[in-house]
């Protein structure tokens, strides 16, 4: 695809504005998928097993070809704006982005969030026998049927628990190091829209927590003998959401587009 194409894209009225900024990327459960020009482009573009896979050539040839196009629009744009690029210093440019990423990671509730990554590593690691031997019960049930079991609908439930625990993980540390980002670039640069712009982060990671502390309680109830890991896994989101509600007052007033209008 190259950068006429995603011209014509972008000028389709069908595909809402900014979708993709702030969603948390689970595409196969988004009910925008029609309206998300990032999700054409990447649907275009990745086509083929071979495309989608990180070890395959095919797939980095295709990642050369975007991060082209997306320079040679970015240039386009800087031209239009009047800015030169050639004229950046790089290295005070880089010495800049390395104190906004210090910035960002060392924020109480970045390192929250990191802390709550190792959490989860943990509990997975410590309880896959648990898993499979829950797993293996619920076939057993299922074989012999079981009066007053549904083996089938708990499944369903754990397994939809579990993904929620796992797509989430990662993703809320690196929402709220983008949120904590937009802060430090909104007060260094007197750009206001980087505050908005972190308060979207934010309210991803917040749907994020909220989602994952449900998710949680769910592994509770099938998995009442964890009760003392999962609380204590718990305590740590509910602490982290209260500390970034605290930090980004605004961010549950966030409107993103198409998700809350």
């Amino acid at each position: 695809m190259d950068k006429e194409q995603i011209k014509n894209l972008a000028k389709n009225p069908k595909f809402i504005s900014g979708i993709y900024n702030y969603c948390d990327r689970w595409c196969e459960r988004c009910e925008f998928t029609s309206r998300c020009m990032n999700y054409a482009m990447c649907e275009d573009k990745f086509d083929t097993p071979k495309s989608r896979d990180m070890n395959n050539k095919v797939f980095w040839d295709k990642m050369q070809g975007i991060f082209s196009v997306t320079i040679e629009m970015a240039k386009e744009a800087a031209g239009k704006m009047g800015i030169d690029l050639n004229s950046i210093d790089f290295e005070e440019a880089e010495k800049h982005e390395k104190q906004v990423h210090e910035f960002s990671k060392n924020q109480p509730y970045s390192k929250i969030a990191f802390e709550y990554i190792d959490m989860v590593k943990r509990w997975f690691d410590s309880n896959e026998k648990l898993l499979e031997e829950k797993a293996q019960e619920l076939l057993t049930h299922f074989e012999a049927e079981i009066p007053g079991t549904k083996p089938v609908d708990e499944a369903i439930k754990i397994k939809d628990c579990l993904e929620i625990v796992r797509w989430y993980q990662h993703q809320i540390y690196v929402k709220l190091c983008r949120a904590a980002s937009g802060t430090i670039r909104g007060e260094l640069e007197e750009i206001e829209y980087c505050q908005e712009d972190a308060d979207g982060s934010a309210k991803v990671a917040i749907i994020g927590i909220e989602r994952s502390i449900s998710a949680w309680g769910g592994l509770l109830d099938h998995f009442p003998q964890q009760e003392q890991e999962v609380l204590n896994i718990l305590v740590k989101l509910k602490t982290l959401l209260k500390l970034v509600e605290i930090s980004f007052p605004n961010a549950r007033a966030f409107v993103r587009p198409g998700f809350d209008t």
